[in-house]
């Protein structure tokens, strides 16, 4: 059976991930995924230059999904208000269906 929930979606520096893993911990998320990014915006020149694929991104996606919409807004709002002032970094939410034996 399939569950509704809100996938939070930052793509943002990689020089970011410790200090927004502990506010999404300190949120009371119960878990996330990590993956390399690459591509072009509009706040960061280094975008300018096509996309590589390798190992060594400066750029990173971080998704939480949570059953807790509250929870995914309390999060993308203090990591924005924390550092999009300063650092390139985009944030989004979807309504998603889960389908997993796993409590979120």
């Amino acid at each position: 059976m399939s569950k509704k929930a809100t996938k939070l979606v930052i793509i943002t520096e990689k020089l970011l991930l410790k200090h927004l893993v502990k506010i999404i911990d300190a949120a009371g998320a119960t878990g996330y995924t990590v993956t390399g990014a690459d591509g072009q915006g509009s706040r960061d020149p280094s975008f300018s230059k096509l996309p590589s694929v390798s190992d060594s991104y400066e750029k990173i996606k971080l998704e939480v999904i949570t059953i807790d919409e509250a929870l995914a807004r309390k999060i993308a709002d203090e990591i924005a208000a924390s550092y999009f002032e300063n650092f390139c970094g985009i944030i989004f939410m979807d309504q998603v269906n889960v389908l997993c034996a796993h409590s979120l």
